[in-house]
């Protein structure tokens, strides 16, 4: 395993989660599951796979010095910094560039800063496993999570012929991607039994990876052998700031994991969830007889014939007579909303910019 890497993508806003999650402080660096951050519970659960100079962290220039403080494990030189966000798309590909260029025969895990995975030994087993058949066999590959309900939320991977077994996982052709669905369409998916939701977890070996750049983003690649001709010289940085601007912004799934030639699929179960909610959140936490959840400061708490809430906050929140509701207090804003509404709480961030309330983003 000396030429496996894990590289977590940690530059994303997380904007269905205000008014916690900001510009500033966005998901990844908040305590929402546990104690510690979102990014420091990811790495703490690569830790017994990967020794800290085998996991790599692609973020922004603004949030770079508080997430090195979250994982200080982690040397310096393996924080590769985005000039500002351009999608998943160029973010993967500079940290495949760089990885590359230091160890031309990694094969390296994409993965999510401010995802929950409950089982983190099975998450771990089948980690092992994807690099095995990544390495061995030069697939593309892909961990699709197993499906417990008809969600429109998320994408899909649609599943193939069996290919083989490994470590007690099977693994299949990925027939392909699809989009997130119609709610008549998702439970089509969830009926067929050869779905699996898009986890936006890949394993791939760094050459291939720069190879699938080459072949469906020949431009992208070509900025891309410039930066990885300079990493670990005095001309990276410059490079890297004249580079960025010639890039196209893209995600990763659009930029090259749609088209790959050769992907399989491992379907699981690892108790995931993306967080990407209000709802998701609430989902994964405990619960109280009435089915009341709450997160923040112990005594913060006073409810009164309230079923099915949520509440996180600091300070003191009563609830009386209320069902299904959504209750986040941070120190210059208060989110109420219905549980079934969660999803639209981006729309607040959409509306606060078009209004210039730059303060509350």
């Amino acid at each position: 395993m000396d030429n496996y890497y894990a590289m977590i993508m940690a530059g994303g806003g997380g904007t269905r989660l205000w008014p916690m999650s900001r510009q500033q402080t966005p998901k990844q660096m908040l305590p929402l599951v546990e104690d510690d951050s979102m990014f420091a519970t990811t790495v703490k659960r690569l830790f017994p796979l990967f020794s800290p100079d085998r996991i790599y962290v692609v973020t922004g220039t603004a949030y770079a010095k508080t997430l090195q403080s979250h994982a200080p494990q982690i040397p310096t030189r393996n924080f590769i910094i985005e000039p500002y966000g351009k999608d998943s798309g160029p973010a993967a590909a500079l940290g495949m560039a760089v990885i590359q260029k230091r160890d031309p025969s990694a094969v390296v895990s994409v993965l999510t800063a401010d995802h929950h995975i409950a089982d983190e030994a099975k998450f771990r087993s089948v980690l092992e496993t994807a690099y095995q058949v990544a390495a061995d066999q030069d697939f593309v590959v892909t961990l699709g999570i197993s499906p417990s309900y008809p969600s429109t939320g998320f994408g899909y991977i649609q599943r193939g012929n069996y290919l083989g077994e490994m470590n007690g996982f099977n693994y299949y052709h990925s027939v392909g991607f699809k989009e997130k669905p119609r709610a008549d369409l998702a439970i089509e998916y969830l009926r067929s039994g050869r779905y699996s939701w898009n986890s936006g977890m890949f394993i791939w070996r760094a050459q291939r990876a720069m190879e699938e750049f080459k072949r469906q983003r020949p431009v992208l690649h070509q900025h891309l052998r410039t930066i990885h001709d300079t990493v670990d010289t005095p001309a990276y940085d410059e490079t890297v700031q004249q580079v960025w601007d010639k890039i196209e912004r893209i995600s990763l799934d659009y930029a090259v994991m749609e088209g790959v030639e050769k992907m399989c699929v491992i379907p699981i179960d690892i108790g995931w969830s993306d967080v990407g909610t209000w709802g998701a959140l609430y989902d994964i936490l405990d619960h109280d007889r009435a089915g009341n959840s709450f997160r923040g400061t112990a005594d913060a708490r006073v409810n009164i014939d309230t079923q099915e809430t949520f509440v996180f906050s600091d300070r003191l929140v009563v609830t009386v007579g209320v069902r299904d509701v959504v209750v986040i207090d941070t120190e210059d804003a208060l989110l109420i909303c219905h549980a079934d509404r969660t999803q639209e709480v981006k729309n607040v961030v959409n509306q606060l910019k078009a209004d210039d309330r730059k303060e509350y983003l």
